[in-house]
């Protein structure tokens, strides 16, 4: 389970929940696994199929947490600011070279709207995944990893 941060960073984790609302996170994949660093998805299907996505969001990231170790944050592309829609990353250590630094795009940073408060041991297992580099993807699970369902615990 996953604990969204709304008083830092309410957009996020709006955004975030019409996701989970909507269903478009289950049968999703992590599509990247970087041992040490991240694990992202939220964004392809199980034959690596590009899910549609909203309007992106503000950023923000100026007003968010740190990336810190076990914290979700939203995946930009690295040359637009506001560039969020559905993907996501789980920090899996540490990384200050991912918060908001200053307003450049290379210093924005990327916004944090939750952490993982339960089933540490599985992002773990995702994290030590054999990884494959693939013509459209960089160190993707040799095993497909999928997000089979998301919804709301309460």
């Amino acid at each position: 389970p996953l604990k969204l941060v709304r008083n830092t960073a309410p957009l996020a984790a709006d955004h975030f929940l019409e996701y989970v609302y909507c269903g478009h996170y289950d049968g999703t994949v992590f599509h990247q696994v970087v041992d040490g660093y991240i694990i992202l998805g939220g964004g392809f299907t199980v034959d690596f199929e590009e899910k549609d996505a909203r309007t992106p969001i503000r950023n923000e990231a100026h007003q968010s947490g740190k990336n810190l170790r076990g914290t979700i944050a939203m995946a930009r592309h690295f040359d637009t600011i506001d560039s969020a829609t559905c993907q996501f990353f789980i920090n899996l250590n540490d990384n200050p070279m991912l918060d908001h630094k200053g307003r450049e795009v290379d210093n924005y940073g990327y916004c944090v709207f939750g952490e993982v408060v339960e089933g540490w041991d599985v992002v773990e297992q995702i994290a030590g995944v054999e990884v494959e580099d693939a013509e459209d993807f960089e160190l993707k699970p040799v095993q497909t990893v999928v997000i089979e369902s998301a919804h709301v615990l309460r």
